[in-house]
């Protein structure tokens, strides 16, 4: 049995921002210290509003040498891009 703390990737909205993004991992026993641990670490000078932590075991993403077969598809599905789309002013910026 291992006696490291489960590691976290962490994800912080600054005040200016539309979108969370990523900004680094850190160790904790469970979410609410991963959180409080990285409002400590990365969000110092007050400039985050939000803060996402997720197991980094959790995390499944495609690798670099599938991009090709991945996202070639959806280059011969044009109805998917938003362009086609009137978006209505009250919905604001996207």
């Amino acid at each position: 049995m291992s006696n490291e703390w489960p590691l976290w990737e962490v994800f912080i909205r600054g005040q200016h921002g539309l979108s969370h993004r990523h900004v680094g991992s850190l160790h904790a026993p469970d979410a609410e210290m991963a959180v409080n641990n990285a409002r400590d670490v990365y969000t110092r000078r007050n400039e985050g509003v939000s803060i996402w932590v997720v197991p980094a075991n959790e995390i499944t993403a495609s690798a670099p040498g599938e991009k090709g077969p991945l996202f070639e598809p959806a280059n011969s599905k044009v109805y998917r891009h938003p362009t086609f789309f009137n978006i209505p002013k009250e919905v604001g910026q996207m």
